[in-house]
């Protein structure tokens, strides 16, 4: 299959990339890659999929949500926490179930953590969001496409990158395998947690 994955260069789409391509043809977009793309540029997003035509998946793995204090964060701060990792993902889904292959699939990224997190209210959000919207949208999408999202919580890479003990994360070689799965099973609607 021809898949695209968006953030590619991240430390869970580069592990995506990896698990990916001894098995199918993985085109690498991210915001400073050969193909580049950003979440909050729909011009971007629509450049992807004229850029290469005729995917059968898309990946998204670059979203990300800011920890932000519920008190103290502003309305503004609030609404452009929502764009890139929720109504970016939106609207990558949104173009993707126009130009993908009958059959094909689209893969999205929330998050998932065990219990509350100090400034996480907007991740939660956004992460529940991400889940209602797949479960519903998977029911609607024409052409026997599918529609799942990834919910890995923390990975011990990101968690040894900001100095903090990653044994209690997922290795990012084990996230990936869960995308590889959700593009060449059969799920559907389904938020998967590795």
């Amino acid at each position: 299959m021809k898949v695209i994955v968006v953030g590619a260069t991240g430390t869970v789409g580069r592990a995506v990339v990896s698990a990916l391509e001894p098995a199918h043809e993985v085109v690498r977009a991210s915001r400073r890659g050969p193909i580049r793309v950003d979440l909050e540029d729909p011009r971007s997003l629509d450049a992807l999929f004229t850029a290469v035509p005729d995917a059968d998946a898309v990946v998204c793995c670059a979203a990300s949500g800011p920890l932000v204090p519920l008190e103290s964060v502003t309305d503004e701060e609030f609404v452009q926490g929502l764009q890139g990792k929720l109504l970016g993902q939106v609207a990558l889904a949104r173009r993707a179930l126009r130009h993908l292959r009958d059959g094909g699939s689209i893969t999205l990224t929330a998050g998932t953590f065990a219990t509350p997190l100090a400034g996480g209210s907007l991740v939660a959000l956004v992460n529940s969001g991400l889940e209602g919207f797949v479960r519903n949208a998977a029911e609607e999408l024409p052409r026997r496409l599918r529609m799942n999202v990834i919910s890995p919580g923390w990975v011990r890479e990101t968690l040894e990158n900001l100095g903090m003990d990653g044994s209690s994360g997922t290795p990012a070689a084990d996230v990936a395998r869960a995308y590889v799965e959700a593009i060449e099973g059969t799920a559907q609607g389904q938020t998967i947690v590795p």
